[in-house]
């Protein structure tokens, strides 16, 4: 059960990274994977920085920060200006 949670918290830090995003992302579905991606990737991220994050709260801010920093990262390599 566990696992559907991190899709969903996934998915909506998604939709908040291609929102909080100028230029609105990739697209819905681009930025929904990112997401979940993104959750793993911001995970790690504070995991490196100390950062302990708790409850479903904390779960979606740190994906989303995931998230927000990956598709800043895309847009490096694509070419594409979201900034």
């Amino acid at each position: 059960m566990n696992f559907i949670w991190y899709i969903i918290i996934g998915i909506v830090a998604g939709f908040f990274a291609g929102k909080i995003m100028r230029g609105g992302g990739f697209g819905l579905f681009i930025n929904l994977l990112v997401g979940i991606v993104g959750g793993l990737l911001g995970g790690w991220v504070f995991g490196l920085l100390g950062i302990a994050t708790v409850g479903i709260l904390g779960s979606l801010i740190t994906a989303t920060i995931g998230a927000v920093l990956l598709l800043w990262i895309i847009s490096l390599f694509s070419g594409s200006r979201i900034s």
